[in-house]
């Protein structure tokens, strides 16, 4: 049965952006509903196209500005837009600290609904782009293209070579797994970052190596991952379906050559339907197996599958934070609750009596160690476990009950169990850090019963987008 045609979406004409929303997009109102707008920017007076509609809500995009904002400023990457990595990239970084201070504000203010003191003003990123240390890049036989590009054969059959071939690598397009957007240039980690990964395409291409198929899962090139550190090491992964020993000792030979500055030249040969490596072993092809960043006179080994802060620099601003509300004393037992690498807890461990790490990863509790044994740090322990089973009554009468407990939770926010754990230790002092205000305000809701929140610091460390983190210290009232 033929599906009636459905009645096109309105475009409405001269709307008033008055507002940023927690992900990223811009708000206008109307007597009858909120509209989430794509592409503009507070301020703007914009025609848009209603893409989805509501009860409550409409979203759209922006076609047309009518007036430009005086917050907004040229984005300067050519993939704005489409890439959806950036979305701030066209307000100026003055408001984009304005609406990500009041991101925070409004979720402790609204969901929290609890007594709390002045935010303290948000921490800025000394650098607005080249600031991040990882990015992941995937291969893609079906490349995401435009309508103009659609309408040109030559391309859309995979008749065309080179840059106008159906072969990218790059980001994937928001929401749709399968689409992969061919990056040219990418503003937010230096170089060479972009070079090795510009080399590697054009490499295959003369090779013929081929791109994986998404949806077929058939091809041998699947992602990267490039690495580097404020010491100037760089650590490339390579991602392969399958294991063509020739073709891939060929590839990186090639590359290796090219960019002595990779210290660390790594691969995986991944056969499963997911991008994920976590569960793979990683293979040394050359140089060293980790890099190392350096912290405050500390070094933290950083492998293919360790976790570490994507801001380096202002990794080190937030953790300064973090320490300076925990306030440890010579005589504290600490717990660091999702401790990670251990980076927290072993930067904190030189003021306590002992730190005391749990995490869910058992490989990151590996790395945890050892950034203690390179550092010399003799007073902290770790434990890989399921939070909310780990923290029983033996697990604290063998290491103690902490007096000041630091937790810095994945973006779900912590376990309810974990939460009532924490209420019934009753530590003096809870320094909780987030990067999402939303499930903070959630679980400082319910640490209310015992503790009041003292200080708010956010802490921008992703500009250009709408992501930030908050460190809040409660004390037991």
């Amino acid at each position: 049965m033929r599906q009636k045609n459905k009645k096109p979406l309105p475009i409405l004409e001269n709307v008033s952006v008055i507002d940023a929303s927690s992900d990223g997009q811009s708000i206008a109102k109307t007597d009858e509903y909120v509209i989430f707008i794509k592409g503009a920017v507070p301020g703007d007076v914009v025609d848009v196209q209603i893409t989805r509609k509501k009860s409550k809500y409409r979203e759209a995009t922006a076609i047309n500005i009518k007036e430009r904002s005086a917050k907004r400023v040229e984005e300067v990457c050519s993939h704005f837009g489409v890439c959806g990595g950036c979305k701030w990239q066209n307000m100026s970084y003055e408001w984009q600290l304005f609406y990500k201070q009041k991101q925070v504000s409004d979720a402790l203010t609204r969901l929290a609904k609890i007594e709390l003191p002045e935010l303290q003003k948000i921490l800025p990123s000394q650098k607005i782009y080249n600031y991040r240390n990882k990015l992941e890049f995937t291969f893609s036989n079906k490349r995401w293209l435009t309508t103009e590009q659609i309408n040109d054969k030559s391309i859309l059959f995979g008749e065309a070579q080179g840059e106008t071939s159906r072969n990218a690598l790059g980001f994937h397009i928001p929401g749709m797994f399968d689409k992969i957007l061919n990056i040219e240039k990418c503003h937010l980690q230096e170089e060479p970052s972009n070079a090795i990964r510009n080399e590697i395409k054009k490499y295959a291409l003369e090779n013929k190596l081929p791109f994986f198929d998404l949806r077929e899962q058939i091809g041998l090139l699947r992602n990267i991952i490039i690495r580097s550190t404020s010491t100037g090491e760089w650590m490339l992964i390579v991602s392969f379906h399958y294991d063509d020993k020739i073709e891939i000792e060929k590839l990186l030979n090639h590359i290796s050559e090219k960019f002595p500055q990779i210290t660390s030249l790594q691969y995986v040969i991944n056969t499963k339907k997911n991008d994920t490596i976590s569960d793979l072993e990683i293979k040394l092809f050359k140089g060293n197996d980790s890099i190392y960043e350096n912290m405050e006179g500390l070094k933290f080994k950083i492998g293919p599958k360790s976790f570490y802060q994507t801001n380096s620099e202002q990794a080190y601003e937030l953790y300064k934070v973090t320490r300076e509300f925990a306030a440890i004393k010579n005589t504290d037992v600490v717990y660091d609750l999702y401790t990670g690498t251990g980076t927290i807890a072993n930067f904190v461990a030189h003021q306590a009596k002992k730190v005391v790490g749990v995490e869910y990863i058992s490989a990151a509790i590996d790395d945890a160690k050892i950034n203690s044994e390179i550092n010399r740090i003799t007073n902290t322990s770790f434990y890989a476990g399921d939070l909310k089973d780990v923290l029983n009554d033996t697990f604290i009468t063998e290491n103690g009950k902490p007096d000041v407990i630091i937790t810095d939770p994945p973006r779900v926010g912590m376990h309810e169990d974990v939460t009532k754990k924490i209420l019934e230790i009753g530590p003096k002092r809870i320094v909780y850090v987030s990067c999402n205000p939303a499930t903070q305000a959630r679980d400082l809701q319910l640490l209310d019963e015992k503790y009041k929140v003292i200080k708010v610091q956010p802490v921008d460390m992703f500009p250009q987008t709408h992501h930030v983190e908050n460190v809040v210290l409660l004390e037991k009232k």
